[in-house]
């Protein structure tokens, strides 16, 4: 009989620093990995070449795709670049576009929040908007950069939960103010994937995979930051360790 925690995987991000590449994930991601969902957090790097898809997934039993200040490359779901210094990082796509695939054929629980949403529609076969600042009657969903932490991940817009899905089913409320810290965002939903929930200007802000075998949540907003003080965050991370073992 297994004893031991399962082993959520963490996408980690590619950085350059002063000492050169760097694979990095923001504390809060892991801290709610091990209190919220009471699993063993290890760490993915993003490398180049990438490594196996199938042997990560053989290695762990669920995943976390986090966000970052990176974007999905445009050319990753058929368009072209907004802008020329539109910041990607085509080596995180390579490995988070196929990992996402292996890990939902084989049921494996998959939480993929911010950068990680937009990877998992691009995934499945959606679209993006590259700056929904820009999009007619869209709010700008950005962080201000030179703020605090607080104020950054700090209450920015109301969400409303769409009845059916899984969101709709962990808490009474219908209604949510969320942070926002993020310049892309979904344009064309994927096929297999159902919205979840909405800002108030109609971007989407949360969606599910109905078909999966198992447990496929996507979240515009960051529910790992103050997980432990906010009821839906608690339910989101409990959710997501519930689906270990399914």
């Amino acid at each position: 009989m297994r004893t031991h925690r399962p082993i959520a995987g963490i996408v980690c991000n590619r950085r350059k620093t002063e000492d050169g590449i760097a694979q990095q994930v923001g504390e809060p991601f892991v801290a709610a990995v091990r209190d919220g969902a009471g699993a063993l957090p290890l760490l993915i790097p993003v490398l180049d070449p990438p490594l196996s898809a199938i042997d990560i997934v053989e290695a762990v039993d669920g995943f976390v795709f986090t966000g970052a200040v990176s974007n999905v490359a445009p050319s990753r779901y058929g368009a072209k670049l907004a802008r020329e210094n539109l910041l990607l990082d085509e080596v995180r796509d390579a490995i988070t576009l196929p990992l996402l695939g292996a890990a939902i054929a084989a049921g494996k629980p998959v939480l993929c929040i911010c950068r990680g949403f937009q990877e998992l529609n691009v995934a499945l076969g959606g679209t993006l908007f590259q700056e929904v600042h820009k999009v007619p009657g869209r709010f700008d969903h950005r962080e201000k950069p030179k703020a605090s932490l607080e104020v950054q991940f700090g209450p920015a817009h109301k969400v409303a939960l769409r009845e059916g899905g899984i969101l709709s089913r962990l808490v009474s409320e219908r209604n949510f103010v969320v942070n926002s810290l993020h310049g892309q965002g979904i344009d064309k939903l994927a096929p297999a994937l159902l919205a979840e929930a909405y800002a108030p200007d109609g971007q989407m802000e949360a969606a599910s995979m109905p078909s999966a075998k198992g447990f496929v949540l996507g979240l515009q907003w960051h529910p790992e930051w103050r997980w432990a003080e906010n009821p839906l965050s608690r339910a989101i991370f409990a959710a997501f360790a519930s689906g270990f073992r399914a």
